[in-house]
C-alpha cells in the first residue's frame, strides 16, 4: 500500500504526494462530500447533504495522523474528517483519469462460426458449480455471445439455470415467449418467415438486456438462426468510415411499434450505436422491422438514410455474421444490446420449430457475475 508523503493545497484542492511519486488532487467539495461520517453505518447510504455546504468550502488546517491517515478541518460546519489513505488512492479520480482504458469487450467476426464450441458451456455445469455460472456469466459479458448445451427439452425448464443468474424481465410477450409459427401474428417472431437480423424490443426505453431463445424443438426444414456482433462492425465503422459511425452516434433513430394493449402505439428514439463515458460501445440499435417513419431535421435526412444503409448491410456481411442451428436443448445466450440475431425461413408443413425465450436486465447479469468473482 502506498502511504502518503507530502500534503499542500490550492484554491480548489487538496494535493497528496505519494511514496511512490504519484500525485493526486482531491478536489474539497469530492472530500467533504465522501468525508467517512458522511455514510450511515449500515445501508452505506450518503446521509450527509453536499449542498448545505457554501461555495466558499475550504480545507482550513490540514496534517497527517500518528497512523497515517489524511486529517481536514474544514473552514465551515466545526467539522473535522478522517481519511483512509488506502481509501484515498483506490477512489482517486486523478490516477484513474490517467490510465488507459481498456475494453472487456471481446469483439469477434464471421471466423468465430469456424470455432463456435469456444462460446459452448453445458447445462449441468452451470447448474452445480459457481465455476460454471462465472464461465457463462464472463462469456455473455466479454463476448456477447453463449450457447448452453444439453438443457432439458421441457416448456419453461429455462428457469432452472436462468434463476442461477437472478430474476427474469417481464414484458408483455410473458415470460416465457413462445417462438412458433402461430395463426394471425402479432409479431413477426411468430411467423416460419425469415427475419433479418435486429434486436429485442428497440422501441422500449430501455430494451432487455440479454435475451435466452431455448430450443425445444427443431425439426423443421429451414430455420437455421444467425448472429453478429453488433460492437463489432461499430467498431470497423469507427476505423474505416467515421462520418458514417458518427451519424449513427449522433442522430437518434425513431422506432415504434405497439404495447400490451395491441390497440395503440408505443416508441422511442435513440440512435443506432450509443457509447459509455469511456467511449466503448455500450447499446446497438437496430431492427428493419420496427424503424418508424424517421422524422430527423430534412438537411441530415438523406446522410442517416446512407448511413443506416451501409450499418445494415454490414451487420448482414458474411465477414461479420455467423450462422448455426439451434438443437434441442440448446439456449442461446445473448446481449440483446449487441449482438444482432436472426433466422432463415423454415417450412412448418416438414416439422415442427418451438423455441421459448426469455429476458434478464443487464444490472443482473453483472451484478451476478461482480458477486461471484468478489
Amino acid at each position: 500500500m502506498e502511504n502518503i508523503s507530502k500534503i499542500h493545497k490550492d484554491k480548489n484542492n487538496l494535493i497528496v504526494q505519494w511514496s511512490d511519486g504519484e500525485e493526486s488532487l482531491f478536489n474539497y467539495f469530492w472530500l467533504r462530500d465522501n468525508c467517512p461520517t458522511a455514510h450511515d453505518k449500515d445501508s452505506n447510504h450518503r446521509m450527509f447533504n453536499i449542498l448545505e455546504v457554501s461555495e466558499n468550502l475550504q480545507a482550513q488546517d490540514f496534517k497527517l495522523t500518528e497512523d497515517g491517515k489524511l486529517e481536514v478541518k474544514w473552514n465551515e460546519g466545526n467539522h473535522i474528517s478522517y481519511y483512509d489513505p488506502k481509501w484515498l488512492r483506490e477512489n482517486c479520480y486523478t490516477l484513474k483519469n490517467k490510465k488507459k482504458y481498456i475494453s472487456p469487450y471481446q469483439l469477434w467476426d464471421s471466423s468465430l462460426e469456424q470455432n463456435l464450441e469456444s462460446v459452448f458451456i453445458d447445462y449441468d455445469k452451470i447448474l452445480n458449480s459457481d465455476e460454471g455460472l462465472i464461465e457463462w456469466l464472463e462469456l455473455l459479458h466479454c463476448k456477447g455471445i453463449a450457447i448452453v448445451k444439453n438443457a432439458p427439452v421441457e416448456k419453461q425448464s429455462g428457469f432452472n439455470v436462468l434463476n442461477r443468474i437472478s430474476h427474469t424481465r417481464e414484458t408483455f410477450f410473458k415470460t416465457p415467449f413462445e417462438v412458433i409459427n402461430i395463426p394471425k401474428p402479432n409479431n413477426s417472431a411468430y411467423t416460419s418467415h425469415a427475419l433479418r437480423n435486429h434486436m429485442d424490443l428497440p422501441w422500449f426505453e430501455t430494451p432487455p438486456g440479454f435475451q435466452f431463445l431455448h430450443c425445444l424443438i427443431n425439426s423443421a426444414e429451414g430455420g437455421d438462426s444467425s448472429a453478429v456482433d453488433g460492437f463489432a462492425v461499430a467498431d470497423y465503422l469507427k476505423k474505416n468510415e467515421k462520418e458514417i459511425f458518427d451519424t449513427l452516434v449522433n442522430v437518434p433513430l425513431k422506432f415504434r411499434d405497439k404495447d400490451y394493449t395491441q390497440q395503440s402505439i408505443r416508441g422511442f428514439h435513440a440512435p443506432a450505436i450509443s457509447l459509455s463515458k469511456d467511449g466503448d460501445f455500450n447499446d446497438i440499435r437496430f431492427s428493419v422491422a420496427t424503424m418508424d417513419a424517421l422524422d430527423c431535421h430534412p438537411d441530415i435526412m438523406d446522410k442517416v438514410y446512407r448511413a443506416h444503409h451501409r450499418f445494415g448491410n454490414l451487420l448482414h456481411d458474411k465477414k461479420f455474421q455467423i450462422n448455426f442451428r439451434m438443437q434441442p436443448g440448446d439456449i442461446f445466450s445473448f446481449n440483446n444490446r449487441r449482438l444482432l440475431h436472426g433466422r432463415t425461413a423454415f417450412n412448418p408443413n416438414s416439422g415442427h420449430r418451438h423455441l421459448q425465450g426469455y429476458y434478464i436486465d443487464r444490472d443482473e447479469v453483472l451484478g451476478r457475475l461482480n458477486y461471484l468473482k468478489k
